[in-house]
């Protein structure tokens, strides 16, 4: 593995630099970050409705029933494709909404872990917090969700510049390595 990646360490640091580009982009233009994250689910949605459509036609030996749900939940996908390319808004808002629940859920459940766990693990307090810390986003997000949908761009943007550097150092690391490696086997 080491050596596939020093033969191509360019490549590493190419990926870091996409991904502090995008971060950089990201920070710089949320609303459109945002925008681009919707109608690319969208499209996701459509296809994935499409094939499901597609599959449940297609296979007439499959039983009905199968058949059937594909078709249904195929066509939901459709729909849920075509009502995010329509009303982009309303789309960003209805999965910021599920982001939000999903996260009260999680961190009310890793509470729940941490007070369970308190007598097996140590330190079970960081469990505690990571979970409190997913309620208060949840809270935040319904609360104000403009600015809830903004700190997320801005939270994926500073992942992935501090992923992105971290590539580009990796990268850095793999080129000397493979300069070392032709140096020595000549």
């Amino acid at each position: 593995m080491l050596e596939l990646l020093a033969r191509r360490w360019w490549m590493v640091v190419l990926r870091g630099a996409l991904a502090v580009v995008f971060g950089f982009m990201a920070i710089v233009w949320p609303g459109i970050t945002v925008l681009a994250l919707v109608l690319l689910w969208g499209a996701y949605a459509l296809v994935d409705g499409l094939t499901s459509v597609m599959l449940a036609i297609g296979d007439r030996t499959a039983p009905g029933e199968h058949r059937i749900t594909y078709g249904l939940l195929g066509l939901l996908g459709v729909i849920a494709g075509i009502v995010t390319f329509v009303w982009p808004s309303i789309t960003a808002l209805a999965l910021l909404v599920i982001i939000a629940v999903w996260a009260i859920i999680a961190g009310v459940l890793q509470i729940a872990a941490a007070v369970r766990l308190r007598k097996v693990i140590s330190n079970e307090w960081f469990l505690a917090l990571s979970g409190a810390v997913c309620v208060v986003l949840g809270i935040l997000l319904i609360v104000q969700p403009t600015e809830g949908a903004i700190g997320l761009i801005i939270a994926i943007a500073t992942f992935a510049i501090v992923w992105g550097v971290a590539l580009i150092l990796f990268g850095l690391r793999l080129r000397t390595i493979a300069h070392a490696r032709v140096t020595i086997g000549g």
